[in-house]
């Protein structure tokens, strides 16, 4: 698991340490969420970048959603479970497209969630109950990506982030439609978008921590 046994530095902007769990998309732990994960470290938190395929690294996202069919969701979660299972309750979930799935419903359904980076996908609230109070959100997105937000994604952050209020909740729509564009490992990379979203959840993390 990615991050563990690493000291952080002081956060960058001086605010706290905030320990997070990122959840890679249906692509694999890439070398660009890896990446990602370590620049979320170098702002001074400590990140886990665990690999719920076990290695595998599917070429193109209709490949990973058909391994996430193969795997099922009961084996996913057990993996997941193993995952959280060695970090304490306070950490930040965060997560990609997929990821943000299991961040989602790992802060929602699990106590002492400090807050939530969804990074290019939201789930509805009828899907998975109401947020808890006091726990701060961030959600990322591009306005023309087809997997976020043409497929209610963009709609479904909208009304959870109205939900959980202003001063708790932030939606951040970039222009373009690319999905997973901050995993510099992938096609869809944008380095633009990517940074703007990176200095945004320090911020964010700079305030849980």
């Amino acid at each position: 698991m990615g991050g563990q046994g690493i000291e952080p530095k002081l956060p960058v902007n001086g605010g706290s340490v905030a320990e997070v769990v990122l959840f890679h998309h249906v692509q694999g732990l890439t070398p660009g969420v890896e990446k990602f994960g370590a620049e979320l470290r170098g702002g001074g938190h400590v990140v886990h970048v665990p690999d719920l395929f076990e290695g595998e690294r599917p070429a193109t996202i209709p490949d990973g959603i058909a391994l996430v069919q193969r795997i099922g969701e009961a084996e996913l979660l057990r993996r997941t479970e193993r995952v959280l299972d060695q970090l304490p309750q306070a950490v930040v979930y965060a997560g990609f497209s997929f990821g943000s799935g299991v961040a989602q419903r790992c802060a929602q359904g699990r106590p002492g969630a400090r807050g939530a980076l969804l990074y290019e996908a939201c789930l509805p609230t009828w899907a998975v109950g109401s947020w808890p109070a006091g726990v701060p959100l961030q959600v990322h997105g591009m306005d023309r990506d087809p997997y976020f937000a043409l497929s209610g994604d963009l709609e479904a952050a909208r009304e959870l982030v109205e939900a959980v209020g202003p001063d708790l909740g932030e939606l951040f729509v970039y222009e373009g439609d690319r999905h997973l564009f901050a995993d510099s490992s992938l096609d869809s990379y944008d380095p633009v978008a990517a940074a703007l979203m990176l200095e945004r959840s320090l911020r964010f993390l700079s305030r849980v921590g």
